[in-house]
């Protein structure tokens, strides 16, 4: 009976992922008919999917393979950005990205909390919780968004990866926060800087090393002996990398997103492949981030609770109205504007103050506080899901047409 229960469940798992498979492709093909980003058309048909309509698909959020699916997901989607990052580029911008993914989250954190605080009533404390949930931003929904929509290189290269590296210092501000409002003693700016440092660092040294690795095991001349198996060593890579800094405690989408940029970048590390191979990885690379945005935003529609969104619905829109268009503008100038290396125009600071779209690790945030019986989780959750539909179906929806009237559209 046990083993007839096990393969009933199993059956049941594999039917849901064809389900979301089947809605996928045909999401995918409406999206490049109505020619916006696919993502937003994934999260609007698990919406429809999920069990507050049609009832096809209903995975937990707390399952396993729910979290199975967003961990490898997000780190795939994060490695193929990162591969598309160009160190000549990085090189130009890296201070405007040091100061967003740290000091831009606590300002954006703060604008957001004061908002809620006004808007929502919340106690202070559980509003700058809020704030700080929502304040990193998301490379798993950004990354598709920028692989679809072409934008002036060194733009489109800053938000990628801001959106990479500030996925720590956001965990470390709501943490940070989240002590204050359970009675877990005062924030201690010394300490937060510490986990911060070490978190970015031990991800970045974990990422770099895996790697120089596998660059060596597919493209060195003598020693890249695994060169045809250079698809099946980014899979095992990206799960060693995710895996290796967070058993370390430091940040595992930070790891990922540099093993990214070294594999990304082989010819600068004096390495080489042939046209063939890098087409092959690159076909292989693509049609997996597909996959994994289609599962990743398809479940994160059908996880949508609309009577909670309904209970703080316009408050909550008043919230993130402040968020988009007050805390991100704010964040944008004050971190980038001084930033004299780099140079950046009118246009550009405006289209950085539009990108900033909410996703899966801000979702990811809220569902630990509601685990954790937080203070205000249930608000927190149902103001996190308003922001995520708001940024994605208004933002990346009009993110190409807002790069065409600043030209900063690219022609491929």
């Amino acid at each position: 009976m046990e083993s007839s229960a096990s393969l009933e469940q199993a059956k049941h798992a594999l039917l849901l992922l064809g389900i979301i498979l089947g809605f996928g492709v045909f999401s995918g093909l409406l999206a490049r008919l109505v020619r916006v980003p696919d993502v937003v058309v994934f999260l609007l048909v698990g919406m429809l999917v999920g069990p507050g309509l049609l009832g096809l698909v209903d995975i937990k959020a707390d399952s396993a393979v729910n979290q199975m699916i967003l961990i490898f997901g997000s780190s795939y989607i994060l490695f193929d950005g990162g591969a598309s990052i160009k160190l000549r580029v990085l090189k130009e911008v890296w201070i405007t990205v040091v100061v967003l993914a740290t000091l831009g989250v606590v300002i954006t954190a703060a604008i957001t909390g004061i908002a809620a605080y006004y808007f929502l009533g919340l106690p202070f404390i559980v509003a700058m919780l809020l704030g700080a949930v929502l304040a990193s931003t998301d490379p798993a929904t950004l990354v598709p968004v920028f692989k679809q929509v072409h934008i002036r290189e060194r733009v489109a290269q800053t938000v990628m990866t801001e959106s990479a590296f500030n996925d720590a210092m956001g965990a470390i501000v709501v943490f940070a926060v989240l002590g204050v409002a359970m009675g877990g003693g005062g924030f201690s700016p010394v300490h937060a800087l510490t986990d911060l440092l070490k978190q970015s660092l031990l991800g970045i040294v974990i990422g770099g090393g895996l790697g120089y690795c596998a660059a060596v095991l597919i493209a060195h001349e003598r020693f890249g002996f695994l060169a045809e198996f250079a698809p099946v060593v980014t899979l095992m890579a990206v799960i060693g990398a995710y895996m290796s800094a967070d058993g370390l405690q430091s940040s595992g989408f930070m790891a990922v997103f540099v093993f990214g940029i070294m594999l990304g970048n082989v010819e600068s590390l004096g390495f080489c492949r042939s046209r063939v191979e890098r087409h092959q990885l690159d076909d292989f690379v693509m049609t997996t981030a597909l996959i994994m945005r289609m599962f990743i935003f398809i479940l994160l529609g059908t996880q949508v609770d609309f009577s909670l969104i309904n209970q703080y619905l316009f408050a909550g829109v008043a919230v993130v109205v402040v968020f988009m268009l007050l805390a991100r503008p704010v964040t944008v100038f004050v971190c980038a504007l001084p930033d004299r290396r780099a140079k950046w125009t009118v246009k550009e600071l405006l289209f950085m103050c539009w990108t900033r779209e909410t996703g899966v690790i801000p979702g990811a945030l809220a569902g630990m506080l509601v685990g954790m019986k937080a203070p205000g989780a249930q608000i927190i959750a149902s103001v996190t899901f308003i922001a995520i539909l708001m940024t994605i179906m208004i933002q990346a929806t009009t993110t190409k047409w807002l790069a065409g009237k600043l030209d900063l559209l690219e022609e491929q």
